[in-house]
């Protein structure tokens, strides 16, 4: 039985959290490729992505959203990111996979322990990254996203 849950699906907007503009390009490029749709919203740090998902921006937060974000970034990291998201309580419930060059296995224990959805290598992914990224796409239209909303509205 499908849920009518499942039409908001198609809304969710993509968080993308990386600082390096190559690399920001070409996730981009592979969403194409692999016809994704959704909206993807990029911020080149943690902070910036902290601070929009708070709703302390000028932006409205989306209420259905995956982060996809690298480690090694500027002001923030991506553990630091989700270490933060965790610890809120309104957005601790966010799909979080991290998407990263770092193979330390000090990052991936960090972020297992934080509840991560996936942790990625960007040098794995290579040729598959078009096919990583429709397999992603497919995750997230088929299951149950929560709705975030730090703006504490209602919600039907």
């Amino acid at each position: 039985m499908m849920s009518s849950q499942t039409a908001p699906a198609r809304d969710v907007k993509i968080i993308l959290v990386e600082d390096d503009d190559g690399d920001a390009k070409a996730i981009r490029r592979a969403f194409s490729k692999a016809r994704i749709a959704n909206p993807l919203v990029r911020f080149r740090n943690g902070r910036e992505a902290l601070s929009f998902l708070k709703g302390e921006t000028d932006q409205d937060p989306p209420l259905q959203f995956v982060v996809l974000s690298d480690i090694n970034m500027p002001r923030m990291s991506g553990i630091e990111l989700l270490e933060a998201l965790r610890d809120d309580p309104t957005l601790h419930k966010t799909l979080f996979f991290v998407l990263t060059t770092s193979d330390d296995e000090r990052d991936i224990t960090a972020a297992y322990s934080n509840n991560v959805a996936g942790y990625i290598l960007k040098s794995q992914a290579g040729d598959m990254f078009i096919e990583l990224m429709t397999v992603m796409n497919n995750f997230w239209r088929i299951v149950e996203l929560p709705i975030i909303d730090v703006r504490g509205e209602a919600h039907g």
